[in-house]
């Protein structure tokens, strides 16, 4: 983390701080709120037969073929935001497994949307799952589960990815099996094969539907700058979402990583803790679809949601 901390670069846009490092971009608003930003292409080049770039009007189209045939292309914008990724097999056939273009007529524009938290009807160890102590079939369940409450709308891959009242609509699993090293995002070989689980459950999930999107999220603990954090999480997110597809052949696009820092701590203290250096994942496809819960009914006494 010293040598990108060194290779930093800060400068002012439009009245947001913008902060690049290696392989990430930073970007700070004038009321404080931070995210973090890397181009996930490099993960598809694992095994690839060929790699294309094109340019398409101001757009990028980056075209990664597999050695079956199959290509895994994704567009990006002029400032290299993701708009598209498709996936089609050897005989032609596409399937869109993002569409990050979409805006909703009730999207209000930007990153961030401020919903009221969900009102759970399922326990709470079933919203958050610990997958040490979960077995199989409660993994895959999870990642099957529907929203907790009605999606009222679509929502785009960076209203997903910058809205925590967003993606807390999703149960989520909390890989607690692995952890990291202050200062580190390397996945350990002694830890990695605990990663078979979720593996399983992910390539079970996405045989369900090829169009299944699963963010894996990365945290931290609250030890160091929220900018070390940042970039610090995003790799962590980034290397879980590597090893599940190199060790253990899941679908590199149909995964997304997303870094958090030391935002959603899951103990809380200002010091070193191994359980806030952690990762999580989260099916985020009804978020994409906008997908409706199949909602239970509501407990005895209680006033069904409008």
């Amino acid at each position: 983390m010293d040598e990108f901390k060194g290779a930093r670069r800060e400068t002012q846009e439009g009245g947001r701080t913008v902060i690049t490092e290696p392989g990430r971009v930073i970007v700070r608003d004038p009321g404080g709120q931070a995210f973090i930003r890397h181009n996930e292409v490099d993960r598809f080049r694992y095994g690839a037969r060929d790699i294309r770039t094109q340019q398409v009007g101001n757009d990028t189209r980056t075209i990664v073929v597999r050695p079956d045939g199959t290509q895994i292309i994704t567009e990006n914008d002029r400032d290299g935001q993701l708009l598209r990724r498709i996936r089609r097999d050897e005989r032609g056939r596409e399937i869109i497994i993002i569409d990050n273009s979409y805006r909703g007529p009730r999207g209000v524009g930007g990153f961030y949307v401020d919903l009221p938290p969900p009102v759970l009807r399922i326990p709470y160890d079933r919203y958050i799952v610990e997958a040490d102590s979960a077995p199989p079939e409660l993994i895959y369940d999870t990642m099957m589960a529907p929203p907790v409450e009605r999606i009222e709308r679509r929502y785009s891959l960076d209203e997903i990815r910058y809205s925590g009242s967003v993606r807390q609509r999703m149960p989520s699993i909390d890989i607690d099996s692995i952890t990291f090293e202050t200062g580190s995002w390397e996945i350990p070989p002694d830890q990695a094969a605990k990663l078979q689980g979720i593996a399983d459950g992910l390539n079970r999930a996405i045989a369900a539907n090829p169009r299944a999107v699963f963010l894996i999220e990365g945290h931290t603990d609250a030890v160091g700058s929220d900018v070390d954090n940042l970039s610090l999480s995003d790799r962590r997110a980034e290397s879980a979402a590597q090893l599940l597809t190199q060790q253990f052949q899941v679908p590199a696009e149909n995964l997304t990583s997303q870094g958090y820092g030391e935002q959603y701590l899951k103990e809380q203290t200002d010091g070193p803790s191994r359980i806030n250096r952690r990762v999580t994942v989260r099916n985020i496809t009804p978020l994409l679809n906008g997908g409706t819960a199949s909602l239970p009914p509501p407990p005895q006494g209680t006033a069904p949601p409008r």
